[in-house]
């Protein structure tokens, strides 16, 4: 550890600002192409429309510098560093930099306490933003990726500790649990959606891995691990196949992407979470190097 140094912090609070910003009033590149190539394929006038109208709506939030959604969505933050670059004081200035874009009407006042359901009214509350630190010691630069998704697509939310018997063959349990959750779900997601599946670990790993997953992937990305990239095509091609469509009102595309995130598990177990992400891909990320070099993810 005697090598350790902190990122610059001044650097590091620009960035940070500049992160925010980008990420509330856009989309993130890979979700609109995948919107645009949804609207090339759709075939159904009303599907049509609602593709149409929603990049619209990104162009015209990105052009204005407007929220791309009335809903602020839930942060969480995911970093890795290393002993090369460490973060310093990198939590409080996220906070206070949520904080700041909500007083300047970038984000709506929507953090409240979970039982009396007091508003904070600047988005600022326990355990928020949420952190999902990485310590990778030869790590050389630091890299933050902050994700602030839509709250109403956690309604259709899913999670189930499966047997193995119930994975059934070809992971046909598994799949019918998907699929199950996605009739369910409807258009509550706000469709097209993507979907985060974390499967293994305990209850609590799977669901942080479903999140990852669909949080911190490029959404046109292929999973380096065979078994899990074909799961994550056929499970994407047998969603669309349901025809539920945009906005839940029928069409071709009703998912743009599948994330798989896998842990080890017990053997006794078989752990899944299904996590919804809405077209409203806010996210930001940054690399930056000891040297004051940056790089952007999304």
């Amino acid at each position: 550890m005697s090598n350790c140094a902190v990122i610059d912090q001044a650097l590091l609070a620009r960035e940070l600002d500049r992160l925010i910003r980008r990420a509330v009033v856009n989309i993130s590149a890979d979700t609109r192409q995948l919107l645009e190539e949804a609207l090339e394929r759709e075939t159904k006038p009303t599907a049509r429309g609602m593709l149409q109208s929603m990049l619209e709506n990104t162009r015209m939030a990105r052009e204005g510098n407007m929220p791309v959604c009335q809903s602020p969505g839930y942060p969480t933050v995911y970093v890795r560093f290393g002993d090369a670059c460490l973060p310093g004081k990198l939590a409080d200035m996220l906070g206070a930099g949520v904080v700041q874009a909500t007083a300047e009407g970038l984000l709506r006042p929507s953090i409240v306490h979970p039982l009396t359901r007091k508003n904070s009214g600047d988005n600022s509350g326990e355990g928020v933003p949420n952190y999902e630190w990485s310590y990778e010691p030869a790590l050389d630069y630091l890299e933050i990726i902050a994700s602030l998704k839509g709250c109403g697509a956690e309604l259709g939310n899913a999670m189930r500790i499966m047997t193995v018997p119930q994975l059934g063959k070809q992971n046909r349990g598994l799949k019918n649990f998907v699929l199950d959750t996605v009739i369910e779900a409807g258009g509550k997601p706000c469709p097209p959606v993507g979907i985060g599946i974390g499967i293994g670990g305990q209850m609590d790993v799977a669901a942080k891995l479903s999140r990852k997953a669909i949080s911190t992937r490029l959404w046109t990305d292929n999973h380096p691990d065979p078994l899990y990239r074909q799961l994550e095509e056929e499970l994407l091609q047998e969603i669309n196949a349901l025809g539920l469509g945009a906005a839940g009102v029928g069409g071709e595309t009703y998912a743009l992407a599948v994330k798989i995130g896998a842990a080890a598990t017990h053997t006794a177990i078989a752990p899944v979470a299904i996590n919804f992400h809405c077209w409203v891909t806010r996210r930001g990320g940054v690399r930056i190097w000891p040297d004051g070099r940056v790089e952007d993810l999304f």
